[in-house]
């Protein structure tokens, strides 16, 4: 048999799992590249205080890695780092890791792809398999004057840890999990926080508790009792996922809890600041155990007004107000929509990635595109990414590249890409459901796409699992017979 030699881009959580499903079925020839210098994806970029997974800790891992020693219900950020880095670690994975090292681009080249790095080296694969995640390049605020703000200025996801924080007033623009949590965190511990609102946001209450010695201890002896606490989440996000795509009983129970959640904040005139004015889950659902404490607190203030531009003292609000800051912390979100890019990608006839995706990112089953053969893609478009656990979509998607490699393997095919009709038609089915989603419903997010809708998977993520690990059908995709000498 042949063996494969693929391409790995990116070393976070998708990478991570897509490398060892490789592994575990038997392909040795792979390479991951990682433009940073550890693993981690996300949770080594971020690093700001309070930072907090928002999936239950023995949820959000792997299947073939469970972790006895998570110390909270919900782990912190760092702690989830470790834990990738420890996964990499345990599957001898930093031998085939390029850290340091950019994938500038990829142009595939008749059976196979041309990859190039950022150190100038080109080298052939037969496969491309993108694990470049999709909250990875920070989208920075069009605020006039920032430049000219005296103080230290910084996005969540850069976080600077030589920036002292004592003594400091700290404004943090921005109010989704990112902002909540900054604000939680940073209340009480610094003289001012200033938290300036666009729009309010739905919190999910919690009880983040931690993991005692013996439950832990238990968990590392019995491997098979830290399996209970996943399946049992895993059924409550079923259950979960149905108010986020479907109308009833689901949806008014959350909105309920919410709103319950909300009443805690006793003065009648913040709590009105706080109150959005949109469904429950419309944006992605916030849960914290600490904001609405905190924002009740006499050194947290909370601005509503819009912001008219920046100057050297601080932030000038739209009626005129200056807010005087030492520290501005931007917990703006990111690009949400680049996924590979700026990775330039010529697939067949000189087709950029770009040109297919003018009006917006698609894919087929979250994994494929036509034009682009022998490229795959992890938590790619449409994939089931609101508040479920990426740690299972990756899972669940490896194991379908994993599939289309073992028949590359055994002849069946040189190259394979969806058909532009199957992706067409595909593509029509996600939208026609799209309205029936708690994404439409009348609200702003990073969800939705250039036309309206959101760029979300808007079924059940069951169905979209039983999906993606059911065999393909042959009618959907180009399949490339030619037998062809490997350059």
């Amino acid at each position: 048999m042949n063996t494969p030699r693929i391409a790995i881009v990116g070393a976070g959580i998708s990478g991570i799992c897509m490398a060892v499903a490789l592994q575990r079925a038997g392909f040795t020839d792979f390479t991951l590249y990682e433009k940073a210098d550890e693993y981690g994806g996300t949770w080594r970029d971020n690093s700001y205080p309070g930072l907090v997974c928002d999936v239950p800790s023995r949820y959000y891992q792997f299947r073939f890695a469970m972790n006895p020693e998570w110390s909270h219900l919900y782990s912190a950020g760092p702690e989830i780092k470790d834990y990738l880095v420890g996964v990499a670690r345990e599957h001898g994975l930093r031998r085939r890791t390029r850290f340091g090292t950019e994938v500038t681009g990829a142009v595939f080249d008749g059976d196979g792809w041309q990859l190039t790095t950022s150190d100038g080296v080109t080298r052939r694969v037969d496969f491309v398999l993108c694990a470049t995640g999709f909250l990875h390049h920070p989208s920075r605020p069009d605020i006039p004057g920032l430049d000219e703000f005296g103080g230290a200025v910084m996005h969540s996801a850069r976080w600077r840890h030589d920036v002292e924080l004592t003594g400091k007033r700290v404004g943090v623009i921005g109010t989704g999990s990112t902002g909540t949590q900054l604000v939680s965190a940073l209340a009480g511990t610094v003289p001012e926080v200033v938290l300036f609102q666009r729009t309010p946001q739905w919190i999910l209450p919690t009880v983040n508790r931690p993991y005692t010695r013996v439950s832990k201890r238990l968990y590392s002896l019995i491997p098979a009792l830290g399996a209970l606490p996943y399946w049992f989440n895993r059924a409550a996000f079923a259950v979960f996922s149905q108010g986020l795509v479907h109308p009833g009983r689901v949806r008014r129970f959350i909105q309920w809890v919410v709103e319950r959640n909300l009443r805690s904040v006793k003065d009648p005139e913040l709590r009105r600041k706080l109150t959005p004015d949109y469904q429950a889950m419309c944006k992605r659902l916030v849960v914290s155990d600490r904001f609405y404490r905190a924002v009740q607190r006499p050194d947290v203030t909370l601005v509503t007004e819009g912001i008219d531009h920046a100057e050297k003292r601080g932030v000038v609000t739209t009626d005129g107000r200056l807010h005087e800051l030492d520290i501005l912390v931007l917990a703006t979100g990111f690009d949400s929509h680049a996924f590979m890019r700026p990775m330039a990608i010529t697939g067949l006839d000189g087709r950029t990635l770009d040109q297919a995706w003018e009006q917006g990112p698609r894919a087929f089953e979250g994994v494929m595109m036509p034009d682009f053969p022998n490229l795959f893609m992890l938590v790619g478009p449409h994939s089931p990414f609101a508040n479920h656990p990426l740690t299972a979509v990756a899972e669940a998607q490896s194991a379908r590249i994993v599939g289309w490699l073992r028949r590359w393997q055994a002849g069946e095919f040189a190259t394979v890409a969806p058909t532009r009709a199957a992706t067409d038609r595909y593509n029509a089915r996600m939208r026609a459901a799209a309205p029936s989603t708690v994404w439409t419903t009348g609200c702003t997010s990073w969800y939705l796409g250039k036309d309206g809708l959101p760029e979300l998977w808007p079924w059940t993520p069951g169905r979209y699992e039983k999906l993606i690990r059911s065999a393909p059908d042959p009618v959907d995709y180009d399949l490339n017979q030619r037998v062809e000498s490997r350059k």
